[in-house]
Order: structure tokens, then sequence, then C-alpha cells
């Protein structure tokens, strides 16, 4: 059954909605830049279409009832632009585990913008969603995806060896998480 569902968080400078149909052009401007791909294994899309058919399934996600697996538009909330997109992946109730990851467009970083969505979204989940257990991965050398899970107070727990497929080659990944009962200060 479809559901049409009104989520949004706010943040001091942000709001984070669903993605949209009409958002099709801002999401395929963000897949298109180079900087943004570098650590990106989706690859820059050809076409508009080739982007439209990556967030087709992302749209019909957001509109399933009990959503398991989010995509949010990031808005400046004072002008509506277009910042970047975040994913929210909910796993198995019985293990409640959710994994995020995020993509800003290359004009907005460096402003605290990700730390600022990833700290709603961490709330999120454990406040309303009821998780335990939220995690993460970057690949080693995106130093400013570190950056960001580590100042939301994600913890590094491991290194997973080649198993992004990057233009560059294959990549190790960091694997962070932080769980309900890690003191959070936001």
């Amino acid at each position: 059954m479809l559901k049409m569902y009104n989520i949004t968080l706010q943040t001091k400078r942000t709001v984070l909605r669903l993605i949209e149909l009409s958002d099709l052009n801002s999401i395929h401007d963000l897949h298109s830049l180079p900087e943004t791909d570098e650590f990106n294994a989706l690859g820059i899309p050809e076409s508009i279409e080739d982007t439209k058919r990556i967030i087709t399934p992302w749209l019909a996600e957001n509109k399933l009832d009990g959503i398991k697996n989010y995509t949010f538009a990031i808005e400046s909330n004072v002008d509506k632009t277009f910042i970047g997109l975040f994913g929210f992946k909910i796993g198995n109730e019985k293990y409640k585990r959710g994994e995020i990851w995020f993509k800003l467009h290359s004009n907005h970083w460096n402003k605290g913008y990700g730390t600022e969505c990833l700290k709603a979204v961490i709330n999120y989940g454990f406040d309303t969603l009821n998780l335990h257990r939220i995690e993460a991965g970057c690949a080693v050398e995106n130093i400013g995806s570190v950056r960001v899970l580590e100042k939301a107070g994600m913890i590094r727990e491991g290194r997973g060896r080649q198993v992004l497929p990057l233009k560059s080659g294959w990549s190790d990944n960091f694997e962070y998480s932080i769980l309900d009962t890690d003191k959070r200060e936001f």
C-alpha cells in the first residue's frame, strides 16, 4: 500500500524532507559533479534519464507504509536552496539498526551542513524510530566525511579492505557507528 508521508527534520539552518520528482534536476546536478563523485560508487549519470532511473526506487520507497529506506533532500530553511541528499536505511526490526549516507553539493562543503543534518537524523533514529545502532561507512581518503561522522559522535570501529569500487580503483572503507546508549550532546 502506498501512503504519502510528510516527514521533515529541521535543523538550525536546514530542512530535510523526503525527495520528490521535482528534485530530479537538482539531484542530477549533484550526481554529475566530479568532486562529489570521487568517493561515490554510484558513478556520474550519463543523462537525466539515468538519474531518474536511480531515484525512481527511492521515490517509491519514500511512499511505502512503514518506510524502511528514507531519502531526504537537504534544503536551506532560508531560501530553499538544494544542498544535497541524505539517506537513512532501516534494517531488520529485530536488530534495531539503521545505516546512513549523505552527499552534499560541493558549494556547501566545509560549512557544517553535513554534521548538522547527521545529528538530526541520529536523533530521529534513536528518539522516534527507537533504533539501537546507526552505522555509516566512508572511503578512508574521504577526509570530509570522516570529519562529519566523528563530529556527530560516531565511533570508528574498523576498516573494510577494498570494498568500494571507485573510479580510482578499489578503496578501503572506514566503518562507523553510534549507539543509543552513547552520549549525545545534541
